[in-house]
């Protein structure tokens, strides 16, 4: 079996301020450490079920909050940016299911340190009319490339969204959001006891695919989904959209919303360009 994990940070245990998830905050060393163990939890949780291959991909901010000699010696680590596939950097239909590590609720959400992608610059994102943010939106383009979530740890906020989107996702609440910056938080122990636990119980009922032997040649991933998406952005300004607005494909809903449609994955990867776009034409705070 092999399994992908992608690893945010805002919904790691313990973790409730920018001072926690940010380079330079005070709390952010303290911080890393407290994502490499949610992410090792999940980690012992896959092997538990059978797992033999796991790659982690680093998806939160810089994308190298994640030391290397913290994370379980059984899994490989996608470390560093820019990635054309961000937060699902490496993701392809060969593996067999996806954990979602420390991730938040979306922009709007009263969730800890809610936002989608860019924190104040984001306003709103919708797919296909609903709205969605980085669970919504990770969620359905691993479906797209046939590949089920089958777990998702964060806050409670964060966990109510992932079963609105999917209800068979086991969603492990590792606190209970009292406002954007502030939660009821989860024993670290407890937490981790229970993310391991939901991840292996998680992975246990999927048919394991057979392993390839030396002779044999690469399995193709598998294809993208055939259907075409709808993804529109709000941004806090008219500057992104206006820009953006030169690129193939993307139009005006109004002076703040620009739309694109296509087929996941390749919408998603598209998202990605727009984002470095607006990196570049923005200096942002992420929780401002």
């Amino acid at each position: 079996m092999r399994v992908y994990v992608s690893a945010d940070m805002e919904g790691i245990t313990g973790l409730v301020d920018a001072d926690d998830v940010q380079p330079g905050g005070r709390d952010y060393e303290r911080g890393r450490s407290m994502m490499a163990e949610d992410v090792n939890a999940a980690v012992r949780g896959a092997l538990a079920a059978g797992a033999r291959e796991i790659l982690v991909n680093d998806a939160h901010g810089p994308m190298r909050n994640l030391r290397p000699e913290d994370l379980h010696p059984r899994a490989r680590l996608v470390r560093g940016k820019p990635k054309q596939m961000i937060m699902l950097e490496g993701l392809t239909g060969e593996y067999d299911a996806m954990v979602c590590v420390g991730y938040h609720a979306r922009a709007g959400a009263p969730g800890v340190l809610s936002h989608s992608f860019m924190g104040h610059e984001i306003e709103d994102i919708w797919l296909d009319g609903r709205p969605v943010g980085e669970i919504g939106l990770a969620h359905a383009t691993a479906a797209a490339l046939g590949v089920p979530v089958v777990a998702l740890t964060g806050d409670d906020v964060a966990c109510a969204e992932m079963t609105e989107w999917d209800p068979s996702v086991a969603a492990v609440p590792v606190k209970y959001a009292h406002d954007r910056f502030a939660a009821e938080l989860r024993p670290a122990a407890e937490a981790r006891t229970a993310i391991e636990a939901a991840v292996a119980a998680a992975l246990v009922p999927l048919p394991p695919r057979p392993a390839p032997s030396a002779c044999s040649a690469p399995s193709a991933p598998s294809a993208p989904s055939a259907a075409e998406a709808t993804l529109t952005v709000r941004w806090q300004s008219t500057t992104v959209p206006t820009t953006l607005l030169g690129l193939p494909g993307v139009t005006a809903e109004n002076g703040r919303t620009i739309r694109a449609t296509g087929r996941l994955p390749s919408l998603y990867r598209q998202f990605g360009v727009w984002m470095r776009v607006a990196a570049s034409l923005t200096g942002q705070a992420p929780y401002c």
